[in-house]
């Protein structure tokens, strides 16, 4: 194989390439070293945006609703009262899509507020997560809660 290569090298005039060592960091390519360094960069913006948020901010993305509190019922609040149809209607096609059974469905007449309220299934709390996940994603959605309504409140222990 010695006499092939040299042969190709010869007449293409090509060199082997050695992968460069980035002094700094032994056993990165220079490559690697470039990427870890916009990547660290990218961190370090990311630790300043989040030491500017203020705890009104992070309690926002908080997810309050605990998995064990689903009994088939959900209460949402709505921003925008005009979309609020819509938005119902965006959630009971995700449901049927996803093999949910609708038993109730409310929607308040100013539009700020609606109820859903669900059969429940085999495993509530597989049902709850992916739930919980698909209406906190949407953008209309100010708040929801699972509550099955005409119901006494359970105290929590």
């Amino acid at each position: 194989m010695n006499k092939l290569k040299q042969l190709y090298r010869d007449y293409f005039g090509l060199t082997e390439q050695t992968a460069k060592k980035h002094p700094v960091v032994p056993g990165l390519d220079i490559e690697d070293t470039v990427n870890l360094t916009k990547y660290n960069k990218e961190l370090t913006k990311t630790k300043d945006l989040m030491s500017a948020m203020t705890s009104e901010e992070i309690d926002e993305a908080r997810l309050d609703n605990r998995i064990t509190e689903y009994q088939g019922g959900v209460e949402m609040v709505m921003i925008d009262p005009a979309l609020a149809k819509q938005t119902l209607m965006d959630i009971l096609q995700w449901t049927k899509k996803k093999g949910f059974v609708v038993v109730t469905k409310k929607l308040s007449g100013t539009g700020k507020s609606a109820y859903i309220y669900f059969r429940l299934g085999e495993n509530p709390g597989k049902e709850a997560q992916r739930i919980q996940g698909y209406i906190s994603q949407l953008p209309n959605i100010k708040h929801f809660r699972f509550k099955v309504r005409n119901q006494p409140e359970q105290p929590v222990a």
